[in-house]
This record gives C-alpha cells, structure tokens and sequence, in this order.
C-alpha cells in the first residue's frame, strides 16, 4: 500500500500537519472529505488540488467524501461582500451536483466494489428539514450573548 503522506510529501503538496495525522492514516482506513460549493455547474481550477488530495487519498487505500454544499449555497455569501451571491432553488442546485459528480468520477472511483469507494454527499440531505426553530433551541442555546456581542458580526 502506497504511504499517504511520504506521498504527498514527494508531490510537493504537504507543508505541515496536525500532529498525529501520520499514525492516524497508518492505524487503518481514514475518511476525508473535499468541501465543493455547487453554485455552479462545472468545477474550476481552484478545486484541483483538493480534488487530487482525494484521489492520492483513495490510491492510498483511505476512503474520499466530496460534499456538496447544497443547503450552505441555499444561504448566500456571508462574507460581507457587497454582491450576494445568486441564491440558487434546489432543482439547480441538484443539477450542479449531477454535473459534478460527473467530472469528479474521472477522478475518483465511485462505482467499484472496494470498501474505499467514494461517495458524494451533499449537506441539504440531512439539513432540509432542520427549521430555524430547532436551531434556536438545540444550537443557539449553547452561544451566548457576550459570544456574539464579541464578535465583528453576526
């Protein structure tokens, strides 16, 4: 099995890690996941180098997640730029993910057998249904004001 890390290291593409990393991806089996906003419906060159982290991951016999941020791109830029991003209606947002998905495959294997097989998941999955109400009273509960009046926004 090709070591993941003495990989990357020989690519160019490791500056530093959190401590404990190596002995983690040795130990066994690890997941990582490559965060993708589908405001659009092709990846750019700004994806490749997480996009090739995932594929030398899977090499290595670990187990790639891209995650498509379906219900984060339903919200907008909170950056406080002064242009919002285009609020996106979830038929578009699925075809962005379809879309996706099929330029990811020429990357990562999705369709093989092999227990690291990657996945694609995407976020509005399991937040659709989480109201601002539940949010208030499961999250909110544990943020206090003197947290957000510390803050530059909120």
């Amino acid at each position: 099995m090709i070591d993941f890390i003495e990989e990357l290291k020989w690519r160019g593409m490791l500056h530093s890690m959190m401590p404990g990393t190596d002995e983690l991806l040795k130990s066994g089996t690890t997941t990582a996941y490559l965060g993708i906003d589908p405001t659009a419906d092709s990846l750019h060159i700004g994806h490749l180098c997480g996009i090739m982290m995932l594929r030398h991951l899977q090499r290595c016999g670990h187990k790639p997640l891209a995650l498509i941020g379906g219900a984060t791109g339903m919200i907008g830029d909170p950056s406080g730029k002064s242009a919002e991003r285009n609020l996106l209606d979830e038929a578009t947002l699925r075809h962005n993910q379809e879309c996706i998905k099929k330029q990811l495959e020429h990357f990562l294997d999705f369709e093989s057998d092999a227990p690291n097989k990657a996945e694609l998941v995407n976020n509005y999955d399991w937040m659709k249904d989480f109201s601002f109400l539940n949010f208030v009273r499961d999250v909110g509960k544990h943020i206090t004001v003197n947290y957000m009046m510390a803050k530059d926004s909120v």
